[in-house]
């Protein structure tokens, strides 16, 4: 419960309802105020609902509710699931129910918006059956039924549409971008048609693209037909595998039978479907429905809190409790050995329980050999090669195993050869570092001559101008191959201008008559839309001023109201005060004493006097009191002097008691000591 509150709590304090509740506050809000923070609740779902409950009967507000709940379908849980307790509660404004209601539609807030707003087009409305006779209404009810279907559509496309991730933006920025580009390809196609018609036979040309093209696609149908075909192959080859099979196992089977061994195999399996369909089914099947039926409870009800779950499990351990205590008196009270029956029935247990097993063991069979066969499909399919051909076998699997003798002995020649090469590729390597060392000797006695004869330098100058040599003569192979694919280049986008150029062709003359058309479309759009919008003002100007005429009549006709009670209710009053004095007129003067006495003149008047004699009473007795109250205080003085008198008397007695025992007893230790 507390955590239900806390929820509705943060619920009304966010947006729309800022309500600045806090638990307690919410928890301690009058009736009428949780009335009108759930029609709140209510109007932000459904805006017709904005009223205030104050101005509204309560029966109409309870008729407004239980009609706007019950398009939203909502279902009463707990104690308040009776519908006569649940109404009772909500026009009361009952805690346990409207917190729980409030818990509910909080929760689902969009959801029910929609609800409420598709409800507004698609609840019918309930036409008796003899206004259907007449032929007016008859084809006005078919109209508007077909305006809700299409409503339907319309709801379920735009939905469709909001969910699909475009947005209206982007798919104008696309727009755009996809008439740019086809400005561009227009302003190209211009510039390449210009370019083309310089060119001899242009047309005989543009003839063979087309007809490439075509035949291009011709061999693209034909492939695929081809590759459909193959498939089509495959899949009756597997076909036929599987009769064959079948046809094998048939044969096995049908070579020792008999007609009766078949009967009896065929009833035996009669037999068996007719127990697992019959018995073993019908009691899973009932088995899952009450686990279903138990589950659709449990999550029927409201959330345990911990207290409730040590309560129902101090509840089971009872009931369980009891069960043993049942199950063992009645094990005493009955002799298995008296009972004849009793052998009888453990031998039926025990073979159904048999039954039942070998029933789901012939269930596992099956869908084990149902597995198996789907797995040796998978295999089977996947182990063919990609023209639809299977595994060999038989011979082909003999030549294939030859083959690979062969390869093998041919693999174990490369592998002697790759040996002689490695061995051969070590010793090189060998030559190549010491041909290296023997080349860095030479180079440092070339440059130890070098100078001597005052030359130093010049074998590492002649070695660069041989390296930059090099690198120019790799610089112009390079060029030249530059020049020769930039030629290359050059060619494939000619070729591919002239492509695109074909393919743009039929394009471009469907798009022309497609681009006329699209600006009828819009000129006829902008027509209907001028149209609209011009109907539209016209009639929101208009519904503008009638609301301002019913707010204004509305207004008035609550200040009418308003001032009607309020002379009512002074009328009332007027009346019962003219009642009044009526009735003291009458009482007075009338002869009769006791209707006299009765007279509120005559009351208050005996009310006055009683409250004379009583103040007359008061002040004698006040001039008493002031005329005794001097010697009244001596008196008082004197009896506090008497009393302090007399303690004093009293403390000088008990003195004088204390000094009497201590000298006696000094006394009898003195004679003590003189005896001694």
């Amino acid at each position: 419960m507390s955590q239900q509150l806390k929820f509705v709590v943060e619920q009304l304090n966010k947006e729309p309802f800022k309500k600045n509740f806090n638990l307690i506050t919410f928890d301690s809000l009058e009736p009428m105020q949780l009335l009108q923070n759930l029609n709140d609740v209510l109007a932000e779902i459904d805006p017709k609902q904005a009223i205030d409950i104050r101005e509204e009967q309560p029966e109409q507000t309870a008729k407004r509710m239980f009609s706007m709940l019950g398009m939203l379908k909502y279902k009463p849980l707990g104690p308040q699931a009776d519908a006569s307790s649940f109404r009772r509660g909500l026009v009361t404004g009952s805690k346990p129910v409207i917190h729980p209601l409030l818990q509910w539609l909080l929760q689902r807030l969009p959801e029910l918006r929609k609800r409420a707003y598709l409800a507004r087009y698609l609840v019918k409305l309930e036409v008796p059956a003899e206004f259907l006779q007449d032929d007016v209404i008859s084809d006005t009810f078919h109209q508007y039924e077909e305006l809700v279907e299409t409503f339907k559509t319309y709801h379920r496309e735009c939905e469709q549409l909001k969910t699909s991730g475009f947005s209206t933006a982007e798919i104008r920025k696309d727009i755009g971008v996809m008439e740019e580009e086809k400005d561009q390809l227009i302003k190209r196609v211009e510039r390449l048609r210009k370019r083309v018609d310089t060119v001899p036979n242009h047309q005989r040309m543009l003839d063979l693209a087309r007809q490439l093209r075509v035949e291009k696609e011709r061999e693209e149908a034909l492939a695929h037909q081809k590759q459909e075909q193959k498939n089509q192959l495959f899949r009756a080859e597997q076909r036929l595998q599987v009769s064959l099979q079948k046809l094998k196992d048939l044969r096995q089977a049908s070579v020792d039978a008999d007609p009766e061994s078949l009967m009896r195999r065929l009833e035996e399996e009669i037999k068996i479907n007719t127990y697992i369909v019959m018995e073993k089914l019908p009691k899973e099947l009932e088995s899952t429905r009450r686990s279903l039926h138990f589950l659709q409870k449990v999550a029927s009800e409201p959330a345990l809190g911990p207290a409730e779950l040590q309560e129902m499990e101090d509840k089971i351990k009872e009931v369980s409790a009891q069960i043993n205590q049942l199950t063992e008196k009645r094990m005493m009270r009955s002799d298995p050995m008296d009972d004849k029956l009793t052998l009888f029935r453990q031998q039926a247990s025990i073979i159904s329980r048999k039954k039942e097993a070998r029933a789901e063991e012939l269930q596992r069979a099956r869908e084990e050999l149902a597995a198996a066969e789907r797995e040796l499909t998978q295999r089977s399919s996947q182990a063919r090669g990609g023209d639809g051909e299977e595994v060999v076998r038989g011979d082909e699997l003999k030549r294939l195993v030859a083959k690979l003798r062969v390869k093998g002995s041919t693999h174990k020649k490369r592998r002697a050869e790759l040996a002689e090469l490695k061995a051969e590729n070590g010793v090189l390597e060998r030559t190549e570092e010491i041909l290296h060392q023997r080349n860095q000797d030479v180079l440092q006695q070339l440059q130890s001559m070098e100078e001597q004869k005052g030359i130093s330098g010049f074998s590492d100058t002649q070695e660069e101008l041989e390296r930059v040599s090099a690198a120019k003569s790799e610089l112009d192979d390079v060029k030249g191959r530059t020049l020769d694919d930039m030629s290359e280049m050059v060619k494939k986008l000619n070729s591919m201008i002239a492509e695109k150029k074909t393919a743009l062709a039929p394009i471009i003359k469907e798009l022309r008559p497609l681009r006329q058309e699209c600006q009828a479309l819009t000129q006829e759009y902008e027509e209907k839309k001028a149209q609209y919008d011009s109907c539209a003002a016209g009639l929101e100007s208009n519904r503008s001023k009638l609301e301002q005429e019913v707010k204004a009549l509305r207004e008035e006709t609550a200040q009418e109201e308003n001032r009607y009670h309020e002379l009512n209710c002074m009328k009332q009053m007027a009346e019962v005060q003219l009642q009044r004095a009526l009735e003291e007129t009458r009482a007075y003067v009338s002869s009769d004493p006791q209707e006299r006495k009765k007279a509120v003149r005559e009351v208050y008047m005996k009310s006055i006097a009683e409250q004379d004699t009583l103040g007359k009473k008061l002040r004698e007795k006040q001039k008493a009191v002031r005329e005794s109250h001097g010697a009244n205080m001596k008196q008082v003085k004197m009896w506090r002097d008497l009393e302090q008198l007399l303690d004093c008397k009293k403390q000088c007695f008990q003195r004088a008691q204390i000094q009497a025992s201590t000298g006696q007893v000094v006394e009898e230790g003195a004679e003590d000591w003189l005896v001694l």
